[in-house]
């Protein structure tokens, strides 16, 4: 494949580097900043690649999948996070004791 050719490919490969090392530190807002270019991206590709891009595009879908399993990580994580701050909440609110009732909001003297 002619370096010109390779070009595109190359590009979707080192995006998809960069893709998994934000995922990685968990930098959300920085994945969400490329997801458009990702789009421009694919839509430059040809509808045939050439026979030489097939190792770029299978690195690129190995390292999709791998950023795929470092979200799925840190989703559990947060949810995990969440679910603990909640119990904490919930045994924290046990110790203050039991809240006074709320005073009528009604005047009854006239």
């Amino acid at each position: 494949m002619s370096l010109g050719a390779a070009a595109p490919y190359e590009a979707l490969l080192e995006h998809a580097e960069l893709e998994l090392q934000l995922a990685s530190r968990g930098e959300i807002d920085g994945l969400l900043a490329l997801e458009r270019r990702w789009s421009e991206l694919v839509a430059e590709l040809p509808a045939a690649p050439p026979r030489d891009a097939a190792g770029a595009l299978a690195r690129a879908r190995l390292l999709h999948e791998r950023t795929r399993a470092e979200l799925l990580r840190l989703r559990d994580s947060l949810l995990g996070e969440f679910a603990a701050a909640g119990a904490a909440k919930r045994a924290a609110g046990g110790y203050g004791g039991a809240t006074p009732a709320a005073a009528p909001r009604v005047d009854r003297s006239a």
